[in-house]
């Protein structure tokens, strides 16, 4: 029997965090590869639907109608189906019930197909302003290049393929020329000017063109205003030391050396079991965002980062006809300028912060920048009034942000026992990614794991399994990999448990509809729960710990980059590199062009944004330009290795 109803499948993709939200006509096919799935059962034609894990059977589970009820079956998968979090072999599917298979969590939405439905809205994004490097919820992204002559970048960016130099220094605005060009001076530029002294090359070689001196500056305010003040200890381990290539001594050893020589030495001891024991017999140490801003201020006074520092937006980049590149920027508002550089480095990071539609729409409508806000934005007034005034507050996403913000609402309460928090979760979490034999733990429907990432992809196994792999490949492990954790953290699950216990957390399960603001100003959220139809929520806060975004169509200067030259984008939206992390489409002769990053995630490093995924992929961009002759990059052996160590352990300058 048919029918016309449409089904809506909506999940957060496994890997990113991104919604998805495909409409469907049944017959619904779900498994690993199109070729094993029927194209057609009972006479009809079928909608199949890949699903890329190893979790997932090549040929999973059908969703069908019979005799006017939607049915899932499950075709003698390895893994399963769980509806509504339990294993199911044959299943009815009512609206608003959750489908798990693999890393795949969906809620299922039937729609009636007489009745035309609005288009699943867009997600939205708080742009980081490129004039103040701030998130600005109100700045939108002008394109990178006019066809208009008077504009900059000029019209030769946009009118060829190669700019000719001579027509740069026609413009008559300054040119510039350097060896080796970091585009961002963020941690990636940091990190990869850091190697490149410690290789050999000079300061005056070297420019790094960026809104902000500290490299750290962008990281350190996302921290601050996601609750992480300097005090408190980061998600980056022990090994992750962007002041250090070599790791030792880490965060770890230096801050067991302090508090030994202060007489605290059970607390010395502490830390260095952590590290030794760390994950199975103790918890993941983590250092303080103080101690690693402060030991980058040094190494950035070794290393000469202030010859090497710049200020300047980049507003372009092209290839120049004598194989080097040229980089269009603006040393302030009308004043502009040109680069030119043999070697150049892309490291320009988080563009946007993703925040959810329905808080965008709700923001635009009322103008309302206070009730509504993002973890990553500046909003401490929102504690400080709690704290006074007591209130409700509500946490989308349930990642390691949320966990933060959870932690900071506890603190509040110490202070005024009258908040309570609701958590909107879209769907039950009844268990974890699993890839091969492992499985990740699931408390309170957070998945826990140390970092965001199985610790094996830093440097272990997993990283090597993933330069293997095909793109096709990358898409299932990191599929299985990735996906919304927290830290395993004993002191964020105490809380979350005692909140529970008194009554002042709790966690709600729903598909938002819409967001509105009542008489009194506050907000109400309006939700479609399973078994229990539309419901509202009240609260006098939201705030959305929804995470950050790094496709290139959110950069204006990488999408225009992208677009000029066809370069190929992988299935996450992200810039396609090497093992070695070249852009091998951007090779200009003997110029070479590099990128670090989140822009890259999607490639053969999954833990890209992490400080030791910096420096991995700066280490094998330089050691590609050793091979290839860079000029005065020389590649470090065992003698030259301990002695550029020896200069770091005495705050010696690299040359």
């Amino acid at each position: 029997m048919t029918n016309n109803q449409q089904i809506q499948l909506s999940w957060d993709d496994p890997a990113t965090g991104e919604r998805r939200e495909p409409r469907l006509t049944a017959p619904i096919a779900f498994g690993r590869e199109f070729a094993r799935m029927p194209a057609e059962h009972n006479g009809q034609r079928v909608t199949r639907m890949i699903l890329d894990s190893n979790e997932i059977s090549r040929f999973h589970a059908i969703l069908e109608w019979q005799q006017n009820e939607l049915i899932i079956t499950d075709q003698v998968s390895v893994n399963g189906i769980f509806v509504n979090g339990q294993r199911q072999t044959r299943s009815v599917i009512k609206s608003g019930d959750t489908l798990k298979m693999g890393p795949y969590t969906m809620t299922v939405t039937l729609i009636n197909s007489a009745s035309p439905q609005p288009q699943p809205p867009r997600h939205s994004a708080i742009q980081f302003n490129p004039n103040t490097n701030l998130p600005d919820p109100n700045w939108r992204p002008a394109p990178q290049a006019t066809p208009l002559g008077s504009s900059f970048p000029p019209l030769i960016f946009n009118q060829q393929h190669k700019v000719p130099v001579q027509a740069l220094h026609a413009t008559g605005l300054p040119v510039d020329e350097c060896d080796f060009l970091a585009v961002g001076a963020g941690l990636g530029s940091f990190i990869w000017a850091d190697l490149l002294r410690i290789y050999g090359v000079k300061a005056e070689k070297i420019v790094a063109l960026g809104l902000e001196k500290e490299p750290y500056a962008r990281y350190k305010r996302l921290c601050l205003n996601s609750q992480i003040p300097l005090h408190e200890r980061l998600r980056s381990n022990s090994d992750s030391t962007p002041d250090n290539i070599w790791g030792y001594p880490s965060y770890a050893w230096r801050e067991a050396w302090r508090d030994a020589t202060k007489g605290k030495f059970s607390q010395a001891i502490g830390y260095l079991w952590q590290v030794f024991a760390e994950p199975s017999f103790a918890e993941t140490y983590t250092p303080r965002a103080g101690n690693v801003f402060d030991s980058i201020d040094r190494e950035a006074k070794r290393i000469g980062w202030d010859k090497i520092y710049r200020y300047g937006r980049v507003r372009g980049i092209r290839k120049t006809d004598d194989g080097r590149y040229c980089v269009a920027y603006s040393k302030a508002p009308g004043t502009h300028a040109f680069i030119v550089t043999r070697y150049l480095h892309l490291a320009t990071g988080y563009p946007a912060i993703q925040f959810l539609p329905d808080l965008q729409a709700y923001r635009e409508k009322y103008q309302d920048f206070k009730s509504v806000v993002n973890a990553y934005e500046e909003h401490d007034y929102v504690y400080e009034q709690l704290e006074r005034q007591g209130g409700k507050v509500l946490i989308r996403g349930r990642g390691i942000v949320a966990s933060r913000v959870v932690q900071r609402l506890y603190e509040a309460r110490q202070k005024n026992k009258n908040i309570t928090v609701l958590h909107l979760m879209r769907s039950p979490k009844p268990q974890g990614n699993k890839f091969q034999k492992a499985q990740r733990l699931v408390k309170n429907h957070y998945e826990l794991q140390p970092f965001n990432w199985p610790k094996a992809c830093w440097g272990g196994e997993l990283r090597v399994m993933l330069e293997k792999a095909s793109p096709d490949q990358r898409k299932s492990l990191l599929t299985d990999w990735g996906g919304t954790t927290t830290a395993d953290r004993s002191d964020w699950q105490r809380i979350t448990e005692a909140g529970l216990r008194e009554g002042w957390y709790s966690i709600q399960f729903g598909k938002v509809i819409k967001v509105e603001r009542d008489p009194k100003g506050r907000t109400i959220t309006y939700i479609e729960e399973q078994g229990f139809g539309q419901m509202t929520l009240d609260a006098d806060f939201i705030i959305d710990a929804t995470g950050l975004d790094a496709k290139v169509e959110a950069s204006p200067l990488l999408d225009d980059l992208v677009k000029h030259y066809s370069l190929p984008l992988n299935y996450l939206g992200r810039l396609t590199v090497a093992n070695n992390f070249e852009l091998v489409e951007m090779r200009n002769d003997k110029g070479q062009m590099y990128a670090a990053g989140a822009i890259t995630l999607g490639g053969p490093y999954a833990a890209v944004d992490s400080f030791l995924g910096l420096q991995y992929a700066c280490l094998v961009s330089v050691d590609s330009l050793a091979a290839a002759r860079a000029p005065s990059v020389h590649r470090l052996n065992a003698v030259t290795s301990l002695g550029q160590w020896l200069k770091w352990v005495f705050n010696q300058s690299p040359s």
